[in-house]
């Protein structure tokens, strides 16, 4: 069995986090009030940037996970 070190549980939950957050900001919704960057009312009106923004620090907390905790 494979031991990691001890930071590598918490990269891994803060990479799912900010994964599951840039999904979050595609969501539609009917009760927002403005229209999103696409077209269509958003969780978050900044859809398109935030979400590239949450899925590019999903990317590098990823990296930093694999450079630092695997040999």
């Amino acid at each position: 069995m494979k031991t990691r070190k001890k930071g590598y549980g918490i990269l891994l939950s803060l990479t799912i986090i900010i994964t599951l957050a840039a999904l979050w900001t595609i969501v539609p919704q009917a009760t927002a009030s403005k229209v999103c960057l696409i077209g269509y009312k958003a969780h978050c009106t900044f859809t398109p940037i935030s979400t590239i923004v949450c899925l590019l620090l999903a990317a590098a907390t990823c990296k930093i996970r694999k450079k630092k905790f695997t040999t």
